[in-house]
Parts: C-alpha cells; structure tokens; sequence
C-alpha cells in the first residue's frame, strides 16, 4: 500500500466512463481501470480488514434490473469492511462507516433503543453531535413523519426518524492512506453503536451481511 492510494489517473479514468458508459470503452480502457481503479481498491480493501473485519470491493458493473437507467457501470467504485466505507470517483474520496439501509429488524432495534434507553439516545445524539462538528455528514434523508408507533411530539423524534445510522466525510482524491483510517477511526464510535443497539453484526437480523454505507452516486448500486 503506498502513502497515498489514488492518483488523477482516477478521476481522469471515470470522468472518460461517465462520457463513455459502455461496454467496448470499458473493455479499451480496462488496463487503466485494472492499474488505477481495481489494484488500490484491493490494497485498501486488505488494510480495512486488517483493521475492522472482512469486505469486499462493490462491483463495477451496475444492477439494472429495477432501475429504468441502464448505464452498466457505476462511475465511482467503493468498499465495505466491518462497518466503514469508501468511495472514489472524479470528485474526490469519501470515507466514514455506520449502518445505511438497516433491514426491518435492525431499525426497529433502533428504534426501540432510542425510545426505552435514553443512555443509548443521549450517547446517539453526541456520536452525531461530534461527527457533524468534525465536518461529517450524515446519511439521509430521514423519514418526514415520525415513525410509525411514535408519537409526532416524541422527545426524540429527531433521531426516531432517522433511516440510517452512518456518516461520512469529503476528501481529496490524493489524500494519504493517514487521513482515510482517520476517517474510519473517527466513526468507530458510531459503529459501536450500531453493533450495540441496532444488531449491525447480527446476520439473522440483516438483510445483507455486508449492507454498504452511502457512497459518492449510487447507494443501491451493491455488490
């Protein structure tokens, strides 16, 4: 892994797959995809599990099978490992980790958390508190109404209406692989939680094992 895993060829390569979203500009250019995209992705990958447990690099190809948008490649890749997340496009990194898209079970664990333990609430609402002020943003939206089985004037409603429980922060694309870990270490608190409360490591309870955090474009585009 060198210091710092992405260079402009990146941006240089998914700003030509954005103008040219097919199959036979894809295949002309897989080279530079495999050099600049595909190996430090796998570098990074191996540095995340090393770190908060096992991943996977999402897939470039596009599901298309509930979306009118047939574009087969995703134009930023990324990765999920044990809770954190990263994505990389033309626009720069992202990196940061948490629970998005919790399965039935893992919300309404949430939920009930937030509603019968005000500790877990009070340390919730800190976790976010101290994230936003580190310059993090946190993945939305949340629901418009409360949720039902919940009162409208709910003493925590804000964060009863909340859909997912992660966050993320903007990079440089030529950032150090110092300042990506700083910004998965910076969520590990939140992971905490989400493991505690919402029942983030629990397979029984998810509908994906390795469910990915928002990325850069497209946050349903999964592996």
């Amino acid at each position: 892994m060198t210091d710092r895993p992405f260079t402009p060829a990146l941006a240089t390569f998914f700003r030509g797959l954005a103008e040219h979203n097919e199959k036979s500009w894809f295949e002309d250019h897989r080279e530079e995809w495999e050099r600049h995209v595909e190996a430090p992705m796998e570098s990074l990958l191996e540095e995340a599990e090393q770190r908060y447990g096992s991943g996977r690099v999402l897939r470039q190809h596009r599901d298309l099978r509930f979306t009118p948008d047939k574009r087969p490649y995703r134009e930023d890749t990324g990765l999920t490992a044990g809770g954190v997340y990263l994505s990389a496009g033309a626009d720069g990194i992202q990196a940061g980790g948490g629970l998005y898209t919790p399965s039935r079970a893992q919300l309404t664990a949430a939920r009930t958390a937030i509603d019968e333990h005000p500790q877990a609430a009070a340390a919730l609402q800190r976790l976010l508190d101290d994230l936003v002020d580190a310059g993090f943003e946190l993945a939305g939206p949340p629901l418009k109404t409360a949720p039902r089985g919940y009162d409208a004037d709910h003493p925590r409603i804000d964060l009863l209406r909340m859909q997912h429980y992660a966050a993320l922060t903007h990079l440089p694309l030529t950032s150090p692989l110092s300042d990506i870990v700083d910004a998965w270490e910076r969520v590990q608190p939140l992971v905490r939680w989400t493991v505690k409360w919402a029942r983030a490591d629990d397979a029984e309870a998810a509908d994906d094992p390795a469910p990915p955090v928002p990325g850069a474009r497209s946050i349903d585009e999964r592996a």
